[in-house]
């Protein structure tokens, strides 16, 4: 890297704009949209788009809600031209969208694209030529009259050629092609004469693309620059400004929003940010930035996977895992501190409040997107997600101090074996360490009786294969299981207990039940046991077992312990 970067990239100059309004400014209602995915979007692809692929796109974009799509440069190849037919002849296009065309501002381009929208019900026509100063002077060595001229021979050849085709409603679109390098008198100038020459009026209005062919400032700049075409416009009445932000420096999405805040009335992008170099905004963030503040973008993402599929398979290119909205780790909590904070707020969201849950800006149900991977498991997981992958694919709802005890269990495993633990991966870890009959103590069968005002168990186990049978008596028949134990030597105290239906249902359609029992030796460490069965007793008694069985090198006679 250069060690002077002032002197190789100066700075650019702020705009005088000394009573900019944007700032204090939000957005409150949609934009007019235009999709350019099969125009601008398509020229920046390794491998072009087929008219298949187009095609396919086209009815995607009309599906979701867009009604002005930039369909080709048709004066630029047989196959563009192609396309923009066959959506005519074809009959492809919803009378409520408009088709729209891209010509530089040269006489046979023009010409040849005007033959390709014959027959259209409508279509925008959209000539530009480039007005910076690097352009005018190294490019085309033409002074600004020249390249006002240029512009305006254009308009008035495309508003001659619109009036012998009346049947084709004919709207305007000029870009000044870097805009943003322009001096702003200048490109006032150009869009003025634009305007006028094309006697525009407030029922018959021209497009003005003020775009960001290459972003060369920051954010804040484009907003002046925007506020202040806005305020010296003349027939601003009669005009739209648009906004077509490339994003070179990574800004697209924010020098969108800073733009329509700064008073224009229209967004060109590409769906997920595709385009030339680094991108077209992204015309779904920046939507979907509006929706997350309660405005409706009047666009449809509700199944955004499906969209995101289709634009893969026909651009040929991958969406990152972490693109906002879209990718398929965006909605992914692997950090425990994150993962508990989304479990609490799920269980503190109500139907009817605003949504409100932590590191969650939007519902990812309002997108399509489920719950399933919604908090995933690796070393760096803690006991919030371990706990809302049991909940949610299991339905065991755990209580906190086994949230804790168990998840030392995951990190154990996940330090040991590297990588992502799925929420299978976890059960089976939880299977081993609660459920599975396992030695010393493998349950058999019991059966209650009553006793006067006690309840009386008899308690048939196996310790080391050998069968034991236990009377016990107590308050219930925990109680009783725990002195009846005693009878094999065993001496446990049940420090909380708690029981809780399973959801989802068992496959008999009849829930079970699951029950959690703290327990403790003494002075020995304290557990867990975890019992499931459909009888609340049952899945009791085998939770005390299970907790018996984790603590029987402590429990045990000598005899028995060194047998396990």
């Amino acid at each position: 890297m250069t060690p002077n970067p002032a002197a190789k990239y100066p700075a650019f100059v702020p705009i005088n704009l000394t009573d900019r309004n944007w700032p204090g400014r939000t957005i409150t209602q949609a934009p007019v949209w235009m999709s350019t995915d099969l125009r601008d979007g398509n020229q920046a692809l390794f491998e072009p788009m087929n008219g298949e692929k187009k095609m396919r796109l086209f009815e995607t974009l009309c599906a979701i809600g867009f009604k002005e799509i930039e369909i080709a440069f048709p004066s630029a190849s047989e196959t563009e031209f192609g396309f923009v037919r066959r959506l005519i002849e074809e009959k492809h296009i919803p009378d409520d969208v408009t088709i729209e065309v891209l010509t530089q501002a040269r006489e046979p381009l023009i010409r040849r694209t005007f033959e390709s929208i014959r027959g259209a019900r409508q279509a925008i026509v959209h000539v530009y030529n480039a007005t910076s100063k690097t352009f005018r002077e190294q490019v085309f060595a033409m002074s600004k009259a020249e390249v006002v001229a240029l512009a305006v021979d254009a308009v008035h050849l495309i508003r001659r050629l619109a009036e012998e085709m009346p049947e084709t409603r004919i709207t305007l679109e000029y870009s000044p092609e870097l805009f943003t390098a322009t001096e702003l008198d200048f490109a006032k100038e150009i869009c003025d004469a634009v305007t006028e020459a094309w006697g525009a009026t407030p029922q018959r209005k021209v497009i003005l693309n003020l775009p960001t062919t290459v972003e060369i400032a920051s954010p804040n700049i484009y907003a002046d620059q925007i506020e202040w075409m806005h305020k010296h416009l003349a027939r601003r009445d009669s005009v739209l400004i648009s906004l077509h932000p490339h994003n070179d420096r990574g800004t697209a999405v924010a020098a969108a929003e800073l733009g329509l805040m700064a008073g224009a009335d229209r967004v060109e992008g590409c769906l997920f940010g595709n385009g030339e170099r680094t991108g077209n905004v992204d015309l779904v963030t920046l939507a979907l930035n509006m929706y997350t503040q309660g405005v409706d973008p009047r666009l449809d993402f509700s199944d955004i996977n499906a969209l995101a599929r289709t634009l893969e398979a026909c651009t040929g290119m991958s969406i990152h895992p972490r693109h906002p909205y879209v990718g398929d780790l965006v909605f992914t909590a692997f950090s425990g501190s994150h993962q508990d904070a989304i479990k609490k707020g799920f269980a503190a969201q109500k139907a009817d409040a605003p949504w409100a849950v932590p590191y969650l800006p939007i519902d990812p149900a309002d997108l399509g997107r489920s719950y399933d991977s919604l908090i995933r498991v690796n070393s760096q997981s803690g006991k919030g997600g371990i706990a809302y992958l049991m909940e949610n694919e299991h339905g065991v709802v755990m209580p906190r101090r086994l949230q804790v005890e168990f998840s030392g269990v995951v990190q154990k495993h996940t330090e040991a074996h590297g990588g992502e633990v799925t929420a299978n991966e976890i059960w089976r870890l939880f299977s081993d360490t609660y459920l599975a009959s396992r030695a010393p103590i493998d349950y058999r069968d019991y059966h209650l009786f009553e006793r006067g005002n006690a309840q009386g168990i008899r308690l048939q186990i196996d310790i080391n294969g050998v069968t034991h049978v236990l009377n016990g008596e107590g308050n219930g028949p925990i109680n009783a299981a725990v002195h009846a134990l005693k009878g094999a030597g065993i001496n446990i105290q049940v420090r909380s207990y708690e029981e809780r239906s399973m959801t989802p249902v068992g496959e008999d359609g009849n829930a079970r039940a699951c029950a959690f029992l703290e327990i403790s030796g003494g002075d020995r460490p304290v557990c867990y046991g975890v019992g499931i069965d459909h009888n609340i007793v049952t899945a009791s008694i085998k939770a005390l077992l299970s907790g018996v069985n984790r603590l029987s090198p402590f429990l045990l006679p000598a005899s028995d312990a060194e047998a396990a």
